[in-house]
């Protein structure tokens, strides 16, 4: 079991390098089966997209939202698992600078990035696959995991030094976000009619975990036989994802349907992961 853990089944290949080296077709280890592949004959959604909602008047000290504010994300949560947020506290600037410095690293020479390579001991550093069953159909993306809290987790040794301030760039904008879902939890928690520090003390209060995971989804000879990340739902508590307007492609599914997001500008999307979703079935 151990061997297992320190050692992926197989050789690991970077989709990127697949991606550049101009292959017709993609090997048959990334393509789904027919009922897992995109499909482009399924309704258009047209206009159809998760709900925006403005955060001004949330800040960590104070809750000074609307009351038909906090219905809205209510709704959202309930009707949708997910809502994009704007006015959000998090500076437009420090969002496109951790975009553009996680694209500069994916865009390094390829000797540079495996030296951060991961293992399924961790995961931890630059991954191009998921599991360790042998002969698994992959996903046509590559990846870079960090553990940014609890403190005891933090090992900036599995934290790249390029570019320039990489390190710097994602301590920040690790420490806005999870103050910002802090700052959601704390909505979450009134609106289920609960003390507002309920749900941050639920998942370890001072000690809460988080995690920094992005996502890189090289171009695709054949996309409609493959996928960049399978359906899934997030095991965690709060997913809050800073999406790229150069890559769309991000669905949820809702009434049997799956809609493709459309971000607005500088807007995270946040996603109510299994944790709450179930803590608030068990809730009610």
């Amino acid at each position: 079991m151990m061997n297992s853990l320190q050692d992926w089944p197989e050789p690991i290949v970077r989709v990127q390098s697949l991606s550049e080296s101009g292959l017709p077709m993609i090997p048959d280890r990334y393509v789904k089966p027919l009922s897992d592949r995109p499909s482009s004959n399924r309704p258009e959604n047209g206009d159809a997209n998760i709900p925006i909602i403005d955060l001004t008047g949330l800040t960590d000290d104070e809750t000074e939202l609307s009351r038909s504010t906090m219905d809205r994300i209510s709704s959202a949560c309930r009707d949708w698992g997910f809502f994009q947020v704007v006015n959000h506290g998090v500076s437009p600037g420090l969002m496109d600078q951790a975009r553009e410095t996680w694209r500069s690293f994916f865009h390094l020479p390829m000797e540079i990035k495996q030296a951060y390579a991961n293992s399924p001991k961790t995961y931890e550093g630059y991954g191009s696959r998921l599991g360790i069953e042998k002969g698994a159909i992959l996903d046509w993306s590559d990846y870079y995991y960090l553990h940014y809290l609890p403190l005891t987790l933090k090992d900036y040794n599995k934290w790249p030094r390029s570019p320039d301030y990489c390190r710097e760039v994602i301590d920040e904008y690790g420490k806005e976000l999870v103050k910002l879902g802090g700052r959601i939890m704390k909505v979450l928690s009134i609106n289920l009619g609960l003390n507002e520090s309920h749900l941050q003390n639920a998942f370890g209060g001072e000690n809460i975990g988080a995690c920094v995971r992005v996502n890189f989804y090289p171009k695709c000879p054949q996309p409609d036989l493959t996928l960049g990340l399978s359906s899934h739902s997030d095991p965690g508590g709060l997913t809050i994802l800073l999406p790229d307007p150069e890559v769309p492609g991000l669905q949820v599914r809702k009434d049997d349907r799956w809609i493709t997001v459309k971000p607005a500008r500088h807007a995270f999307i946040v996603n109510i992961g299994d944790q709450i979703q179930v803590g608030i079935l068990a809730f009610h």
